[in-house]
Formats: C-alpha cells, sequence, structure tokens
C-alpha cells in the first residue's frame, strides 16, 4: 500500500475536504497547496499525479494528533506555541 493510498483511506475515513487536510498539516506547520494536494488523489496513470512523500505523510499524521487533542504541553508546565 502505497502512501498515496493511506491518505486516500484517511481523507475518506476522516471525511475530510482538501482545505480540511491543509489546515491539519498547517498544524504541524508543513504548506501545501491544493494543486499539490489534488495531484496526491490522482489516479497513477494520470499525467498530472504525484506520488505523496513520506514526509508529508508524516507531518499529515503529526497534524493529526494536534487537531485531534489539542498542542502537546510543554514539559516546564507552559502551553507549546
Amino acid at each position: 500500500m502505497s502512501n498515496n493510498d493511506i491518505m486516500k483511506k484517511l481523507r475518506v475515513a476522516l471525511k475530510f475536504t482538501d482545505d480540511d487536510i491543509i489546515e491539519v498539516l498547517a498544524l504541524a506547520d508543513f504548506r501545501v497547496t491544493k494543486t499539490e494536494l489534488g495531484a496526491i488523489f490522482r489516479k497513477e496513470d494520470h499525467p498530472n499525479f504525484k506520488p505523496c512523500g513520506d514526509q508529508l505523510l508524516r507531518n499529515f499524521l503529526n497534524g493529526l494528533i494536534i487537531y485531534k487533542r489539542g498542542p502537546r504541553p510543554r514539559r516546564d508546565g507552559g502551553e507549546k506555541k
């Protein structure tokens, strides 16, 4: 299973739109455009298909943790910025 397949399945399971995915990636300080994101969700035989890299998937999963749980508290008791 490729990273593209994982992203497609997560998008369907979470009922996320492209804007939701961009928002989650922004929480992990990772910027991506709608065009780049659309290329990831295309079929492999499409001319504008782009493979989903490990970095994008990793940042999406890290952003999803922040999205669901909130920001990680700092060890000194303050909130992480």
